[in-house]
C-alpha cells in the first residue's frame, strides 16, 4: 500500500518533461530489447507499436490549439512523429533495423534534459 501512495504521489507532482523523458526512457528501453529478436515475435510487435502511439499522443499534442510551444517546434514534432509512423511500418513489414527510432528518441530524450537543466 505504501508504494501505491508514493506512485500516486509522484505522479501529481513530477514535471510534465520528467514525465515525458521517463516515458521515452521506458519505450527505447523496449526497443532496444526488441533489437535482436525476429519481426513476428509478439514483444516486437507490441514495442514499435507502443512507440508509434507515443509519437502519435506528441503529435497530437503539438497540433491542439492550446499548445504552448514555438509553431516551429510543434511543427517539427509532428514531421518526427510522421517518419516514425512510416518507419515504423518498414521495420515490421520489411525488416528494416530499429537503430534510427532508438536514435530519435534519445534525440528527444537529450532535448528533454537540457531544458529540464536549463530550467
Amino acid at each position: 500500500m505504501p508504494l501505491k501512495a508514493y506512485q500516486q504521489t509522484l505522479k501529481a507532482t513530477e514535471n510534465p518533461r520528467d514525465l515525458e523523458y521517463r516515458l521515452f526512457g521506458q519505450v527505447t528501453r523496449a526497443l532496444l530489447d526488441i533489437t535482436p529478436l525476429p519481426r513476428n515475435d509478439p514483444k516486437v510487435i507490441e514495442a514499435i507499436d507502443w512507440n508509434r502511439r507515443v509519437w502519435t499522443a506528441m503529435a497530437n499534442d503539438c497540433a491542439s490549439e492550446g499548445n504552448a510551444m514555438p509553431p516551429t517546434l510543434r511543427a517539427g514534432i509532428i514531421s518526427l512523429s510522421m517518419f516514425v509512423g512510416r518507419y515504423s511500418s518498414q521495420v515490421m513489414a520489411s525488416a528494416m533495423p530499429v537503430d534510427p527510432l532508438v536514435e530519435i528518441n534519445r534525440m528527444i530524450m537529450q532535448g528533454l534534459a537540457t531544458r529540464a537543466a536549463a530550467a
